[in-house]
Parts: C-alpha cells; sequence; structure tokens
C-alpha cells in the first residue's frame, strides 16, 4: 500500500466523506442565502462551510484541504470578508444611516429578494466566520506537526 491510503482514516470514512462534502457545502450556502426567512445566517452558514473543508482534512489526513484554502488564501478571503461587511455599513451612511437598508427597503415580507442588504451582509460574515474557523483549524494542524517534530 502507498504512503496516500495510509494517511486519513477507514476506506469508509473516506467514502461517506466524498459523497457528504457536496451536500455539506451545499446546506451552508441556502442557511446563508435564507438567513433572512429562516433561522440561521452568516455565522452558522459560515461555520457549516468552514467545518466540510475540516471534515476533509479529519477523513483524508491533515493537509488536503490545506491545498484548496492555504492559509494565506484563508487570511484574504477573510479580510475580504470584513471588508465586505464594512463597505455595505458604510454605503448606508449615503442613503440614510450606517446601516441602512438601500438595496430594497420596502421589500415584502417572506419574499427571498426583500431583505435589501441582509443577504449580502450574511455572505460577507460567512467569508468572515468560515474562512476565520478554517484558518484557526490549520493553525492547531501546524501547531501539532511542530509539536510532534519536536519529540
Amino acid at each position: 500500500m502507498s504512503k496516500e491510503h495510509d494517511r486519513g482514516m477507514t476506506v469508509i470514512v473516506k467514502t461517506v466523506t466524498r459523497l457528504t462534502v457536496g451536500l455539506i457545502l451545499l446546506y451552508g450556502i441556502y442557511i446563508i442565502l435564507h438567513g433572512h426567512l429562516t433561522p440561521g445566517g452568516g455565522f452558522a452558514g459560515g461555520v457549516i462551510i468552514a467545518l466540510a473543508f475540516i471534515n476533509l482534512d479529519l477523513a483524508f489526513g491533515g493537509g488536503v484541504s490545506a491545498k484548496i484554502f492555504s492559509k494565506g488564501k484563508t487570511s484574504v478571503v477573510e479580510a475580504l470578508g470584513a471588508v465586505m461587511f464594512l463597505t455595505l455599513a458604510l454605503l448606508g451612511m449615503k442613503y440614510g444611516g450606517f446601516f441602512d437598508n438601500f438595496l430594497h427597503p420596502d421589500g415584502s415580507a417572506g419574499q427571498l429578494v426583500s431583505a435589501g442588504i441582509i443577504p449580502l451582509e450574511n455572505i460577507a460574515i460567512s467569508l468572515k466566520v468560515g474562512a476565520g474557523l478554517f484558518g484557526i483549524f490549520l493553525t492547531l494542524i501546524v501547531l501539532q506537526k511542530f509539536e510532534s517534530e519536536k519529540k
């Protein structure tokens, strides 16, 4: 057996992870986009999306999802989420006040596109939270490898 097969968990766990990671990502996106209509939003959706990538690392061995999102890319995505959140808040100042709903101020309750900037704020928060949580996980992997090499 090659080294690739030795890393990570059993074949069953790897197979289930391959089948479910896409569904977990899709569910996270759903939670983000419908956060103004149902319980959820940017924070919960960001955590779900980060956990999908963490699931890949746990099933296939550390560093698999780090090939998709390196520590540097994770920092950029986290900063992008923060800048997007603040930009939307400050754009509201131009139209009336901080965080003013300038896209659709008279939305109909229950409609998907009725919330104005709230879905965009949810997307920004999800980028910030998801990238931050995944960055913490990557840092813990690096620290664990460093500690195991010291011994």
